[in-house]
């Protein structure tokens, strides 16, 4: 865990991972801010390649930072450890605010991820979590939240 922790910490090293893995996101340009066993968050810039025709944000590149502040505590409970499924199964938005600006999602689940992924491992039958992602614009106000539902099997 404080391995994979350590590399996505890295500026470098989160830019590989992006270019390799996730590259609509690298060419978004999410950086992940924080990260922590309990916590990460992810921000997402107004910028060219992530507006829409009504000058704030799109949807989808807000619903990829969301994504990315729950998956990247998913990613650092399954890789350690036996092989694991994850999959995203459903997904809730509600748009509060126009999205202009750097909108900053944080995601507060690692404690339930952690314990979906353990016991998945110790039963071999699947688990799902709903993990929460907030969205706030530089002022501190919420402009979106996200409920991402994922799930995990051993494999």
């Amino acid at each position: 865990m404080v391995a994979f922790r350590r590399s996505i910490l890295n500026p470098l090293k989160l830019r590989l991972f992006m270019l390799r893995r996730l590259p609509m996101a690298y060419l978004a340009g999410l950086r992940v801010q924080r990260f922590t066993a309990h916590e990460a968050s992810v921000t997402v810039p107004f910028k060219y390649l992530t507006q829409n025709p009504f000058r704030s944000i799109y949807f989808a590149c807000l619903a990829m930072a969301a994504e990315l502040a729950s998956g990247v505590q998913a990613l650092m409970h399954v890789s350690s450890g036996p092989p694991m499924s994850m999959l995203v199964t459903g997904m809730e938005a509600t748009f509060k605010k126009k999205a202009v600006g750097l909108i900053t999602f944080t995601c507060p689940d690692g404690a339930s991820i952690g314990q979906a992924v353990a016991e998945s491992r110790a039963t071999g039958e699947g688990r799902t979590v709903v993990a929460t992602s907030t969205g706030l614009d530089a002022a501190g106000e919420v402009v979106a939240v996200f409920r991402i539902t994922w799930s995990f099997r051993a494999r």
